[in-house]
């Protein structure tokens, strides 16, 4: 006796139906990839894309990257991050956490760390104006202090002298950001505090990268140009005729490709550098994307999503299923497709 599947003539009649619709014209392929059916099983829930990030380890290369710092309504938001890397063991940077410099009116919006567990990377935030200001007032003590009360690993600086350039009430700084970073790395108690440098939106070039490597610190986060940019953010908030004069600027900046270009061969001229770790972020969809960057950088590096994280941070049924969309995606990824052979010398620049 033969035993019909009562599921084969629905589906059968759905693909007659549906041919039309799932066409795919040439240009909608992929080019990035050479697709290999042949050479793997699929992945299942032993397959192991573990990684160590600055110490600790973490079940998937996903770092959910610095967005809001918010206030009272970003609450919600930061404990579903927050729990949606406890369940899939992430790591993930805070927002800004200016505001605990001087209150901690606001302490439960970022504290995170009895969430998330003593066990996966968190970090805290602050723009390099206020580590300046601190810095060059001897006051450090006050962001490692903030630092210690979030049981966090160490902080993150991120560094946006255009969004502070465009911005209405924005900072401007008296020195270079990597002479401030530099007394910071000088002047801070003990190696107990890991730091990240990061951009917001632009990139950065081959001197500020090399720069960077240079100093003691422990990662590099891309934010490079292609996802949110927070100089062309606060146009949109300002207001005045000069807009359109000075909006130019919005669009200067570098991609993950061409940051990841520059980083190999600043590699490759000191191997040292190897020491450092990278979150590659700015302009990330989806898994496919960090897949393709992570395996042509040279240094070990974890993918960053921000906007992709905040848009579904508060529904958190949402949040899990997209994570796990993610996580699942990379798998079949690393499985079934390798990245074709780049060609990215014209896009690096000389770094003197």
């Amino acid at each position: 006796m033969v035993l019909k599947d009562p599921m084969q003539e629905t589906r059968k009649r759905d693909h007659i139906e549906l041919t039309n619709k799932a066409q795919t014209g040439r240009p909608e392929v992929d080019s990035r990839f050479y697709y290999e059916p042949m050479q793997s099983a699929h992945p299942n829930s032993q397959t192991d894309i573990s990684t160590t990030f600055l110490g600790k380890k973490i079940s998937a290369p996903f770092w959910i990257s610095s967005m809001t710092g918010g206030v009272g309504e970003a609450r919600i938001i930061n404990q579903n991050l927050a729990r949606v890397c406890r369940e899939f063991s992430l790591g993930m940077g805070l927002g800004s956490c200016r505001t605990l410099l001087e209150s901690d009116e606001y302490f439960n919006d970022f504290n995170l760390r009895p969430i998330l567990g003593a066990d996966l990377p968190f970090f805290a935030n602050l723009g390099i104006a206020q580590v300046e200001k601190l810095v060059h007032s001897n006051n450090i003590n006050k962001i490692f202090d903030m630092v210690d009360r979030l049981d966090a690993d160490g902080l993150i600086i991120h560094v946006n002298p255009l969004q502070e350039w465009f911005q209405p009430e924005g900072d401007k700084f008296e020195f270079s950001p990597i002479e401030t970073i530099a007394k910071l790395c000088e002047k801070k108690p003990d190696h107990k505090y890991k730091i990240i440098v990061k951009e917001v939106g632009q990139g950065m070039g081959p001197k500020s990268l090399k720069s960077l490597l240079e100093l003691p610190i422990d990662a590099i986060e891309l934010a490079s140009f292609g996802g949110t940019n927070f100089s062309k953010l606060e146009l949109m908030r300002s207001q005045g005729a000069s807009i359109v004069e000075i909006e130019a600027l919005s669009r200067v900046g570098h991609t993950s490709l061409e940051m990841i270009s520059i980083l190999n061969n600043l590699l490759k001229a000191n191997p040292k550098f190897m020491e450092k770790q990278i979150i590659i972020s700015g302009g990330i969809e989806n898994f496919l994307d960090g897949y393709y960057l992570q395996e042509l950088l040279d240094f070990s590096s974890v993918i960053g999503q921000a906007k992709n994280f905040l848009n579904r941070a508060e529904n958190y049924s949402e949040l899990k299923a997209f994570t796990a969309a993610q996580i699942e995606g990379l798998k079949m990824a690393r499985a079934f497709l390798t990245v074709k052979p780049q060609n990215n010398a014209s896009l690096t620049p000389e770094v003197q």
